[in-house]
């Protein structure tokens, strides 16, 4: 078969790398997963976008064979995680939200360390430390010890360390968490790269910002629970077709007295001194909005037309904002 054929095969059926069916994990009376179901396709920048304490971690966890559960099965690339684990650590590659280096090695040092773990050692080892801090460029810092690295170059070094093996699939828990923004945008170039490259990534975060702009496919998960599965736009458009109107005041409201003025439309309250109101064709009545709103004596600050967004979606889905 020709090269070209094959590729447009590939593309054209859909390859399973990760199943998951039914998967409940418990610590203790606390539900951490909840009957998860999921598949991922091979190349497949998949999201888990939730508040923290849904479950992400766990599910990392899980799927890095460290973690035991209750109930269900977990498949990669048609390993089961609870039988095949050394088959599956040499094929995936994990990035902790913990940063798991030592401070007084040098970068060289703290990768060679993880690279004879991956069973990597001379030359090969080498190489593949050199070649992996050239792709979170910090090649030139290799010789400095990481107490003299910042937060997000840390951070740099911390997913340079899972990736030593060349891995099929990556687990990214939460990689940007308390990275400056120059580290961010370059941890974002290097996971589109990655992902070019054909790699298979699950990435979680509670930014909905980093999902929307990274994934071709989103989880929405709270609770322990999927509430929501698909791309970007099929989630927006869970939506429907309505408009989202934000209206900020300068001091603290009295809620129920809004509601009862508005009692014809949907209107959720955001915090002490804001709230939302959704429904269709509200931007054509916002003219006649703003007049009930200024009965009350409250001073409007600011009114916001909110665009679609996934933060739009779980605060549809669960009644409350996403970073709650």
């Amino acid at each position: 078969m020709p090269d070209d054929i094959g590729v447009l095969y590939k593309n054209i059926k859909e390859v399973i790398l990760i199943e998951i069916k039914n998967l409940s994990k418990n610590y203790g009376d606390i539900q951490a997963l909840q009957d998860v179901s999921l598949k991922i396709e091979d190349g497949e920048l998949f999201g888990l976008l939730g508040p923290n304490g849904a479950g992400k971690t766990t599910m990392i966890n899980i799927l890095n064979t460290y973690l035991p559960f209750e109930q269900g099965d977990v498949f990669i690339n048609n390993f089961n995680v609870q039988k095949d684990a050394d088959e599956i650590k040499g094929i995936v590659g994990v990035i902790p939200q913990e940063i798991s280096l030592y401070d007084e090695l040098t970068a060289m040092e703290n990768l060679c360390f993880w690279g004879e773990i991956y069973g990597l050692s001379g030359k090969k080892l080498k190489q593949k430390c050199e070649e992996t801090l050239k792709l979170v460029g910090l090649f030139d810092r290799k010789n400095d010890a990481l107490k003299k690295y910042s937060g997000g170059m840390k951070r740099r070094i911390n997913i340079a360390a899972g990736l030593l093996h060349n891995p099929q699939i990556i687990l990214m828990d939460e990689p940007t968490i308390g990275v400056d923004p120059q580290s961010r945008n370059f941890i974002f170039e290097m996971i589109k790269r990655l992902h070019q490259q054909g790699k298979t990534i699950i990435y979680t975060t509670h930014y909905m910002e980093e999902a929307e702009k990274l994934c071709t496919k989103i989880a929405i998960i709270d609770y322990g629970k999927i509430i929501a599965l698909g791309t970007k736009q099929e989630l927006y458009d869970l939506l429907g077709e309505q408009d989202i109107i934000m209206f900020k005041f300068k001091e603290k409201i009295n809620f129920l007295d809004y509601q009862k003025l508005l009692n014809n439309f949907s209107i959720k309250q955001f915090t002490d001194t804001s709230f939302q109101l959704s429904g269709k064709h509200l931007i054509k009545q916002l003219a006649n909005i703003i007049k009930i709103i200024n009965e009350l004596p409250n001073e409007t600050e600011e009114i916001d037309i909110v665009q679609p967004n996934l933060e739009s979606v779980f605060l549809k889905l669960t009644g409350r904002e996403l970073r709650e």
